[in-house]
């Protein structure tokens, strides 16, 4: 982004105000969690879909709804579980007669997937042809039945969230389809301050109200701005370099780091990863991204898109910790 270029500068100064406001009327009902709300915000920006990790009780529904209603956006939860049905998210086609000529023809009802922020609780519950719905609407941003396509609101954000301990019964993602989310992030528990602040927030009878503070066409046109700013080519060949050596085989991947990855990324997280420091860049007020706003995306970007080795497994070596040695 030009800097001589007034309307994108006032834009960021814009954006800037819009954010503060977005991120102290979450403050209202979710106390910490301060990084996975930047993230959140960062994905929307970027056109992005989010998938949440944690044990339950760490509010990570009570944070997309509440992130939902600071930014005046249409939302719908789906609970998934292994009966749901792919029309039971994308919709059905129903017989309806006209009253006045009494002709009978098919009427499509839209389903819950036809929101601005789809909740998707607990995806790894459900079937894969139930799951490829939701991630075939993602990917295309469309809903396709008895070949009529049905166009999908703008923006579309879809945050999934996972259970992390319970894995029976469950049919986890596979890699092409977690692939088509921006980030996975990981929810941690409160530290002590924060989960008495909690506790004294949700046992009285004060319930926070919170107020939208950006239209639908604010966030469109903010997320055009993000896809405006520049980036330097030194920051673009690093990203791509990182991403590069996830790959085994690659001639610029060492030896140590080889044997600890089975498979790397694809040229969607070197994508992902731009964008993420673009608006990292710009929520920070700065109007080009740097390298350390590719490292700062690395994590989120990654964790989902290496498979670590029978050997890293055996060593007890996580996805984060390949990560930190790719830098």
């Amino acid at each position: 982004m030009n800097k001589d270029n007034a309307n994108d500068v006032e834009l960021v100064d814009e954006l800037q105000t819009k954010i503060n406001l977005i991120r102290q009327e979450i403050a209202k009902v979710i106390v910490g969690q301060d990084e996975t709300v930047e993230n959140l915000l960062t994905a929307l920006l970027s056109n992005g879909h989010c998938l949440l990790v944690g044990v339950p009780g760490l509010a990570k529904t009570l944070l997309i709804k509440t992130l939902s209603e600071a930014l005046n956006l249409q939302f719908s939860r789906i609970q998934f579980t292994p009966d749901l049905m792919p029309s039971d998210i994308t919709g059905t086609e129903i017989l309806d007669e006209d009253q006045s000529t009494k002709q009978r023809k098919f009427r499509f009802i839209k389903g819950p997937v036809f929101a601005n922020v789809i909740l998707a609780d607990e995806i790894n519950r459900t079937p894969p042809k139930t799951q490829a719905a939701l991630l075939e609407a993602m990917q295309e941003k469309t809903v396709t039945a008895a070949g009529v396509k049905y166009k999908l609101p703008n923006p579309f954000f879809v945050l999934a969230t996972q259970n992390p301990i319970e894995q029976e019964g469950t049919y986890p993602l596979p890699e092409a389809q977690l692939d088509r989310f921006m980030f996975n992030l990981w929810l941690d528990y409160p530290s002590f301050e924060e989960e008495v602040k909690i506790v004294k927030n949700t046992t009285g009878n004060l319930i926070p109200e919170v107020k939208d503070t950006i239209t639908t066409e604010d966030i469109l046109k903010f997320q055009h701005l993000v896809r405006r700013v520049p980036v330097a080519d030194n920051v673009i060949e690093y990203a791509v370099k990182i991403v590069n050596s996830t790959r085994p085989g690659n001639n610029l991947l060492n030896k140590e780091i080889m044997a600890l990855i089975s498979w790397g990324a694809g040229p969607r997280a070197s994508q992902y990863l731009i964008l993420a420091a673009k608006t990292y860049a710009i929520l920070d007020g700065r109007y080009t991204p740097e390298i350390a706003d590719i490292d700062r995306a690395l994590i989120p970007v990654l964790r989902h898109r290496i498979i670590p080795s029978f050997n890293a497994e055996a060593e007890g070596i996580s996805t984060v910790d390949i990560i930190k040695r790719l830098k």
